[in-house]
């Protein structure tokens, strides 16, 4: 199982980044990742990031303060797999 959290507050890069992800997990077919989407800004801190929108993948940071590329989202799920 893979557990991706999108981390952001709702800002334009947030949005994009969520969407992107899901298309991404959407064309790979995986009914073995989840996307939760975080927006509280207490949860947000735990991760000690100071920009938004941030991609965690199974609990480590891959991703803080730019929209990744579909190329690196696969990446990323892949390592994780």
């Amino acid at each position: 199982m893979v557990e991706i959290k999108i981390l952001g507050p709702g800002c334009s890069k947030c949005k994009v980044t969520e969407s992107q992800v899901r298309r991404v997990v959407s064309e790979l077919n995986r009914s073995d990742i989840s996307i939760i989407k975080v927006d509280k800004i207490e949860e947000i801190m735990k991760y000690n990031i100071m920009s938004t929108p941030a991609l965690v993948i199974n609990g480590i940071v891959k991703s803080v303060g730019r929209v990744p590329s579909t190329e690196q989202i696969i990446h990323f799920i892949n390592e994780a797999s």
